[in-house]
């Protein structure tokens, strides 16, 4: 049996005569037979299947050639199953072939495009703002022998040497940047982090607070975190800066002692800074609210007074006094309510002050303690000079007959410490008159009258 073979060839009808036995010969002979029918070269990177027709060829079978095609050429078969990248879009069912001719030699173009026609929204890129023609060339993201799939989709893959950020907000630069404009931003800090912008922040460059990759560092939104060199405090008052100041100003402040705290500033304690009183950390060390905690060294008293400061002093002035002398054991009456406090209290510490009138009238005792040192029983704090004593009802001796006219000092001769005590036997002050040499006893005036000393009593 001899079939004819007429294909065509270049220099014309080439006639092959095969005969039945050459049909029946082995498939390493039909493959060099179809070597001899091949068209011409595959493309050059085919080449290395050249000799493999099979690769790409199913003998008496031309709907299995697409089957083969991306058996090999998995991306493009992932793209048509899922109906992505420009095959996955192509309508209707259509042949490899009809845009990929191969056999045409070793350097030509398998995926021959014309720039001029093709749509570029038929890719998973579309090209859009910025990116469209004729602002951008193909060249500038296809490069040369590089399939036209394999050019980067990500910006940061042409836009690198863009980053002024140099790489610290990562990679998605879409995340805050659009095709219209490189320069223009669309992230919205407000609204897509924790962290609201207002008042000073609104104004910051993004690198102000961003200085590490956001990715392996993301920034602490505690205001120390940023300002721990603007904390005049060094700490002492912790790390909730919010508490006192605001956004809108890191000098003003905001917090109010008087609501904020049990403590409310009056007075000069108004003008006091708070390292005056907050001199630890504030969250170690609590302060006492006591006016002793702040102003020991103040105290001239040296604590005699006790602690409770306020009951003399207040906020206002620390030297001014509100203190009622009256409530102490020593009440203020007649001149004493204008002595000069000094007079008394020769030093601070005022519980050391006497009470006793000879402590301060000492020069003015004109009795040398005959009377003892209770000067009060008879002298007031009106007048010095001014005196009021009834013997008769303030002592059991009353002063009757002949000791009416006596002298005081005839009785009183020696000096005594605080109270007058005298022997009130006649016998004290008329043993020497006693003619009975003290045989009759004492009491005198069982016998004798105070009129005179020689005159009996009626009867005897």
């Amino acid at each position: 049996m001899v079939v004819m073979i007429r294909p065509w060839h270049a220099g014309g009808f080439l006639t092959i005569l095969l005969s039945a036995s050459t049909l029946a010969a082995p498939s390493a002979w039909g493959g060099s037979l179809e070597r001899v029918l091949m068209p011409g070269e595959v493309i050059e990177d085919h080449a290395k299947y050249e000799d493999q027709c099979e690769r790409c060829h199913a003998r008496f079978d031309k709907a299995a050639q697409p089957k083969l095609c991306r058996a090999c050429h998995k991306e493009v078969a992932r793209d048509i199953a899922r109906k992505q990248g420009l095959h996955g879009r192509m309508k209707g069912k259509r042949e490899c072939r009809e845009c990929h001719r191969e056999h045409r030699g070793r350097a030509a173009d398998l995926a021959p495009i014309d720039e001029g026609t093709f749509d570029h929204a038929r890719t998973d890129f579309p090209l859009k703002g910025g990116h469209a023609k004729p602002a951008v060339k193909c060249e500038s993201c296809h490069k040369p022998r590089v399939k036209y799939r394999k050019a980067p989709s990500d910006c940061y893959a042409c836009h690198k040497k863009d980053d002024h950020h140099k790489g610290v907000f990562g990679r998605a630069c879409k995340a805050c940047h659009t095709e219209k404009e490189w320069k223009s931003s669309t992230f919205d800090h407000n609204r897509e982090t924790k962290f609201r912008f207002k008042g000073r922040h609104a104004r910051l460059a993004c690198e102000s607070c961003h200085k590490k990759a956001v990715a392996k560092t993301k920034p602490k939104s505690a205001c120390i975190a940023c300002h721990r060199k603007d904390d005049h405090h060094k700490g002492k008052f912790g790390r909730k800066c919010a508490t006192c100041h605001t956004d809108r100003e890191w000098t003003r402040v905001i917090f109010n002692h008087d609501r904020d705290t049990k403590y409310p500033l009056r007075g000069k304690h108004r003008s006091v800074k708070c390292e005056s009183c907050h001199k630890k950390h504030l969250y170690k060390v609590k302060l006492k609210s006591t006016c002793y905690a702040c102003h020991k060294k103040d105290d001239p008293h040296k604590g005699q007074e006790g602690r409770n400061c306020e009951r003399c002093h207040n906020e206002r002035a620390w030297k001014k006094v509100r203190f009622d002398h009256d409530l102490t054991r020593f009440p203020l009456f007649g001149t004493h309510q204008k002595a000069r406090c000094g007079k008394c209290h020769r030093t601070k510490v005022f519980p050391d002050a006497p009470i006793e009138c000879l402590a301060c009238h000492t020069k003015k005792d004109v009795h040398k303690r005959k009377f003892g040192t209770q000067c009060g029983l008879c002298h007031d704090p009106r007048q010095w000079k001014l005196w009021d004593f009834d013997h008769d009802t303030r002592t059991p001796f009353k002063l009757d007959g002949a000791h009416g006219g006596l002298h005081c000092y005839v009785c009183h001769r020696r000096p005594m410490d605080r109270k007058v005590i005298i022997n009130p036997l006649c016998v004290s002050c008329h043993q020497e008159e006693d003619v009975h040499d003290g045989v009759l006893g004492p009491q005198c005036g069982r016998c004798h009258m105070t009129s005179s000393f020689v005159t009996l009593k009626s009867g005897l």
